[in-house]
């Protein structure tokens, strides 16, 4: 079959035919009207096919843009491209976050590359003005292997293409030049490039890893695209500042003339400011000043070729939306205007609407309306009724869908069912079947259709369609089961990023010294003692006491992390405190693990309940679930149903952050409990979590025998008694709620799954209850904030996890800004929010003034409905407020930071946070996963107070949250913040404050040095050589400028175990810095010796002028075959004492240059006897 089954339908409707000849022999515009939602979508796809190898679909707002583009996914796959709105266009921004203009830059290489597609945009999403095509394609750079071109020049193009260089490539946008070495990570690539010279010339391209900074494969050539839309050479800023500067003084001036001295003041501290920001360093708000540049401009239509045809939906609709959209924008200047934060002229970088209609009109235009009316301002040249209609749903009842498909039948219908998946179809067949209709599936969509026929397909349309006048009826899942069941399948993101400590060390930070405890870090000081240069760690105490650590000692060396925002007590140099306080540490992690080790064996050897193998319904249960799941989530149901199927009482954590799919993970195990007839309790902190989990649940189980029952406050005491009732007859399957469902009036038939959500929240009575149950029900206990990898491994074994530690792939990314609060600015995103239907946080974290944020909020957006929340309201009035809003009662919740956890709110998609330097980067990473949770962007706000001075830590905060928007080091600390939080919830609260005394890392050392010695598991003891070599060994300033990648390859130097590794560091450092200087090279061979020379328990290896003295540990001894061995090979160079400190001396070539390859060949040739002696 040449011809899809959806355009052999079109073909046969005489409408289509009609309008398709027409716009074929020009006749333009043309309006199709009265047709179903879906059946333009179809259209759309024919036309394109028929006619045209592009178009252009143009919509009223973005939800219709994004339902048409799901729609044309169907039919087009890959060749439909969805191009975003951008949402702010004038106020100042510090960060954001780059997706949309990543997906818009997507779209304009492939109108450059001329590709066959089709764009759909809503008239938001075009209105902007754009580089003239030829100008932005000259802005595309393709790099060969060999090809010639100096590093200035290659800088000057990415500065050009809007480019950031930064000290380290960690997202796109990005670029970094060290000595002969160009980082490269192009805005619309997965991953980023090395590019190394050799002088002028490319020598080679290499892909690295984000996190490990390491080359991965070769590449002959790269593409990179520009790093924005509007591109600002120096030359074209130079311009723009000049004009921006000449229009400033001549309206200060009209402004002091006219009398506003005030006024004009503050219209020239706006302007000076702008040019001070915009001449120091390279800004985000280019864009600010489009209106300066005296280009000609073009629109999206101009990118596309001359046979591109455009499709208007409902062009009222676009009209009205494009006025209100240029309305809204002018009443925000104007606020700007007014307050002297903007000049008049700033306003012109939208095309006017005549200019785009006009655009518009030069091409064939295919115009859709709902009912017929006039077309304003194109002029229709043919108007026809299209004859489609929508499909009526079927409410997942399956026999109402076989009636009417036995109806359609007798009729003559030709009858296709959208089934999402191949698994779905094979099940809807048997359905088909036990209501004896014969249906058949088809992989793809070459295939013909018979009268009467069913054919079951794959894939999904928003929904179903109808077109009596050729007999064909077209039904998607939304239909039949009021819900969308395709596997969403998420596109594959960077992994998460590795937390390294000492990656992250800055001057200024607080480390623990595992001998003299706590400390602040004031850098790296190269020191000379001896005539040897060395870099060493200047480490301040109490009292201004300074200890200075060799580089080959930072293994006794950790950042100190305790929890976020507390500062902890330096220790003494002298006095013996620091080590009381370990000592106190180590033995409750010691009681705690004795504990925790009884608790496990106790449990092994009570005799629960084995459950049956997954029945034909678990997977028919596990197939509905609508997203792929992640491997994480995979591997924690293995994990869970080996648990139950086991005759061993299961007590299992599930641990992950809120989103990352634990729920699902729980009611599988529910659903697997009821199937073998066993009863489900599932308890909850809160009234609102517990009717979320109810909400979730009714719809999650909907299909199948299962019952469900709530017990929480909001329930009437009749209801509540009913349930109880339904519980003791078995009549009620599952039980959601919260500490109501311990309490002593309440009896199970057949209890055999708790599951416990966020047991930490539950008080000391509640848990007693808890134990009791836990003695031969399954349980579960799943909680919010992850636990570090390395307490997980500590404490396998003696505690059961799993860990769901990557979220599911967004499929809409969160935009954040950070930016300094602007009021216009929170009525814009807010009224924004509402226009799509969606609902808006609005976070102030002081209780005692909230009420009057919300009241100015109220002013300020009159058209919002405002409700307040905070920790401090009664817990009834709380409650209802928090399922008011979720039951969409409120546009607007003005809250503290008391959404942090446990709250989800699917159509909560704007959150703004207010003051965000006062809060701890852990917070805003939560409050920003507040929102994202559905099929649309998200955006998150977050602001700081305009003008305010910053503190020095609220400074640094900000530059981290700045970084944090591209999750880099900001997003580290949060990440580190939570788990130590995690690490707390886990383990409670007693040892959450002895991590607080000893610091997070030196914790977890501990607690795994504990665990391995009380169970038995032999440790080698750690055996420590000094070093005092007379030889410079340190990393120049020159070679690694930024300290703290000194800082982390010394802490890689440092642990070297053998020689793999050493050759390994040298390939990364080589792959990283370039050639790597003598000094650098000494201090590799140097930590290689000290690992060889411990492996052969020497206590010390120590140069005096040409000899190396080997030390040996009294309680060692070296077999006299290997002196002997030494001798042989050695003679005179060679001597032994075995006095009271024995030792070997070798005297050495007087070449300083040899002497370190010298001293490595003697000890690996003490290592190759003493192996053989080993042997014999």
């Amino acid at each position: 079959m040449e011809e899809s089954i959806f355009l052999q339908i079109l073909h046969k409707i005489p409408v289509y035919n009609q309008g398709k000849e027409a716009l074929k022999q020009g006749q333009s515009p043309i309006v199709l009207h009265e047709m179903g939602e879906t059946s333009r979508a179809h259209v759309i796809y024919g036309m394109v096919e028929d006619i045209a190898r592009n178009a252009l679909v143009i919509t009223y707002n973005e939800a219709q843009a994004r339902k048409i583009y799901e729609d044309l996914k169907l039919f087009l796959g890959q060749r439909v491209l969805y191009f975003s709105a951008e949402p702010i266009a004038y106020y100042f921004v510090e960060a954001y976050s780059k997706e949309v203009t990543i997906e818009r830059l997507q779209v304009f290489k492939k109108l450059l590359k001329e590709d066959k597609i089709v764009i759909v945009a809503s008239v938001e999403a075009i209105m902007k003005k754009l580089e003239p095509k030829e100008r932005f394609q000259n802005y595309w750079h393709t790099f060969q292997v060999g090809q010639t071109i100096e590093i200035q020049q290659l800088q000057k193009i990415l500065m050009d293409c809007g480019y950031e260089r930064v000290d380290e490539v960690e997202s796109p946008g990005q670029y970094n030049i060290r000595g002969g070495i160009v980082d490269i990570y192009p805005m619309i690539s997965n991953i980023p490039y090395r590019m190394e010279f050799f002088d002028d010339e490319i020598d080679s391209i290499r892909s690295f890893d984000v996190v490990t900074q390491r080359s991965i494969d070769k590449y002959c050539e790269i593409e990179i695209s520009p790093a924005k839309e509007l591109l600002f050479s120096k030359e074209i800023k130079m311009q723009v500042l000049k004009r921006f500067e000449k229009e400033a003084k001549k309206y200060i001036k009209n402004q002091r003339d006219k009398g506003k001295e005030d006024f004009a003041h503050k219209v020239q501290t706006y302007v000076e400011s702008k040019l001070e920001l915009m001449r120091q360093r390279q800004s985000n708000d280019w864009e600010m000043f489009l209106s300066y540049r005296k280009d000609d401009f073009s629109t999206l239509m101009d990118y596309f070729p001359e046979d591109t045809i455009l499709f208007i939906d409902q062009p009222q609709r676009v009209k009205e939306r494009y006025d209100t959209f240029l309305l809204e924008g002018k009443e925000n200047f104007k606020g700007l205007l007014e307050k002297g934060e903007v000049l008049p002229n700033q306003f012109d970088i939208f095309f006017s609407y005549e200019d785009l209609t006009k655009k518009i009109n030069d091409r064939k235009l295919c115009i859709f309306q709902n009912l017929l009316s006039r077309s304003d301002p194109f002029t229709p040249q043919l108007i026809l009724s299209f004859p489609s209609r929508m499909m009526h749903p079927f409410h997942g009842k399956l026999e109402l869908l076989m009636e009417e498909v036995k109806q359609w039948k007798k009729r003559g219908y030709s009858i296709i069912i959208l089934s999402g998946n191949e698994e779905r179809a094979k099940q809807l067949i048997q359905s088909f079947q036990d209501f004896e209709i014969i249906a058949h599936f088809h992989q793809d969509f070459y295939t013909e259709i018979k009268p009467k026929e069913v054919l079951l397909l794959p894939g999904h349309l928003s929904k179903g369609l109808e077109y009596p006048e050729i007999k064909v009826a077209i039904i998607s899942e939304e239909e039949i089961f009021s819900r969308r069941q395709k596997k969403l399948k998420r596109t594959k993101k960077n992994p998460k990023r590795k937390i390294e400590s000492f990656v992250d060390l800055h001057i200024g930070d607080y480390v623990v010294h595992e001998t003299y405890g706590i400390g602040i870090y004031r850098g790296l000081e190269k020191i000379e003692v001896d005539g040897v240069t060395k870099d060493y760690l200047n480490i301040q105490y109490a009292n201004g006491d300074k200890l200075y650590v060799p580089t080959d000692q930072m293994d006794l060396i950790q950042p100190y992390i305790g929890a976020e925002g507390k500062t902890p007590k330096l220790n003494k140099l002298s006095g013996n405190e620091w080590k009381k306080a370990k000592n106190k540490v180590k033995k409750a992690i010691e009681d705690m693990t004795e504990e925790l080790l009884n608790l496990y064996a106790q449990r092994q050897a009570i005799k629960g309940y084995a459950f049956s193998k997954d029945t034909p319904w678990q997977r028919q249960f596990e197939e509905k679930f609508p997203y792929e799941e992640t491997p994480d989530q995979l591997q924690a149901i293995e994990e869970i149903k080996k648990d139950m199927e086991s005759p061993i009482v299961m007590d299992r954590l599930l641990c992950g952050d809120v989103g990352y799919g634990k729920t699902e993970v729980a009611l599988r195990a529910a659903f697997k409990a009821v199937m073998d007839g066993k009863q489900v309790a599932i308890l909850v902190p809160t009234t609102i979590l517990a009717q979320q989990h109810y909400n979730t649940m009714m719809e999650r189980f909907s299909g199948f025998p299962v019952s469900i029952g709530i017990l929480s406050r909001f329930q009437t005491k009749s209801q509540q008694q009913q349930t109880i009732k339904d519980l003791k007859n078995g009549m009620v399957d599952i039980v959601v709620g919260t500490h109501r469902i311990v309490q002593k009036d309440i009896q199970f038939k057949d209890l055999g799954l708790l599951i416990i959500d966020e047991e930490q929240r539950f008080g000391v009575k509640h848990k007693e209850k808890l134990k009791n149950w836990k003695k031969n029900v399954d349980v579960l206990t799943l909680s919010a904030t992850p636990i570090p990898r390395t307490l997980h491994m500590s404490l396998v074994g003696i505690r059961d996890m799993s860990i769901i530690e990557h979220p599911p792939e967004e499929r809409y990314p969160i935009q954040t800004y950070v930016m300094e609060y602007n009021e216009l600015l929170i009525r814009d995103s807010i009224l924004r929010e509402m226009d799509r239907g969606g609902q808006v946080y609005y976070v102030y974290n002081r209780v005692e003034k909230i009420d009057r944020i919300a009241y100015h909020l109220k002013n300020l957006v009159p058209e919002a409905k405002i409700a307040v929340a905070h920790g401090q309201m009664s817990e009834h009035k709380l409650e209802k407020t928090m399922i008011d809003f979720m039951n969409g009662k409120y546009d607007v919740l003005v809250c503290t930071t008391i959404i942090e956890t446990g709250m989800d709110v699917p159509n909560v998609n704007t959150i703004i946070v207010t003051n965000a330097d006062k809060m701890g980067l852990s917070q805003l990473y939560q409050l920003r996963g507040r929102v994202g949770r559905s099929n649309r962007i998200a955006y998150a706000y977050i602001t700081y107070e305009k003008d305010k001075i910053l503190s020095e830590v609220a400074e640094k905060r900000l530059q981290a949250i700045k970084e944090f928007t591209e999750f880099g080091s900001g997003f580290k600390i949060a990440m580190r913040d939570l788990e130590i939080r995690g690490a707390g919830n886990l383990l409670g609260g007693e040892q959450h404050g002895h991590m607080a005394v000893i610091g997070y890392d030196l914790y977890c050392k501990l607690l795994e040095e504990t665990v391995r010695k009380m169970k038995g598991i032999p440790q080698e003891e750690k055996r420590e050589t000094t070093i005092e070599l007379q030889i410079d060994a340190f990393i120049p300033k020159w070679y690694i400028s930024k300290e703290s990648h000194r800082i982390e390859m010394y802490k890689k130097i440092v642990g070297i175990d053998n020689i793999e590794e050493l050759y390994d560091l040298q390939e990364e450092l080589e792959d990283r810095f370039g050639d790597i200087p003598v000094p650098v090279n000494n201090l590799l061979m140097i930590s290689y010796v000290k690992s060889l020379a411990e492996q052969l328990h020497f206590s010390a290896l120590v140069q005096k002028k040409n000899i190396v003295y080997l030390y040996i540990d009294k309680n060692d001894f070296i077999d006299m075959k290997i002196i002997a061995g030494l001798v042989k090979k050695y003679g005179k160079k060679i001597m032994i004492n075995a006095s009271d400190e024995p030792y070997i001396a070798i005297k050495l070539s007087k070449l300083v240059d040899h002497q370190l390859k010298e001293i490595q060949e003697i000890l690996q040739e003490i290592q190759i006897l003493k192996e053989r002696e080993d042997k014999l």
